[in-house]
């Protein structure tokens, strides 16, 4: 699958426009966005990140995954986010 590393995302605000104002950890097949973390717990705040991700991007699904956890799946390591918003 092809994929892409450190993807700079840009953001236009009315007529300001930053080139790269986020960078998105992966992309896999231009269709998912994976943001790779390394924390106690995934909170709030890792979830309104991928969303803002996806809306910006323009992509559907997006997964927060947090590698400071034994079992990824049984202790939460996983979050899936899908862009419900019209573009």
């Amino acid at each position: 699958m092809k994929f892409e590393r450190q993807k700079p995302l840009p953001l236009v605000y009315g007529d300001v426009k930053l080139d790269c104002a986020y960078r998105m950890d992966l992309v896999v097949a231009q269709s998912v966005v994976i943001e790779v973390k390394s924390v106690e717990r995934l909170t709030a705040v890792h979830s309104a990140q991928i969303i803002s991700y996806l809306k910006i991007s323009g992509l559907h699904v997006g997964l927060v995954i947090n590698f400071d956890v034994r079992n990824l799946i049984a202790n939460g390591g996983v979050m899936r986010r899908v862009n419900n918003f019209p573009e």
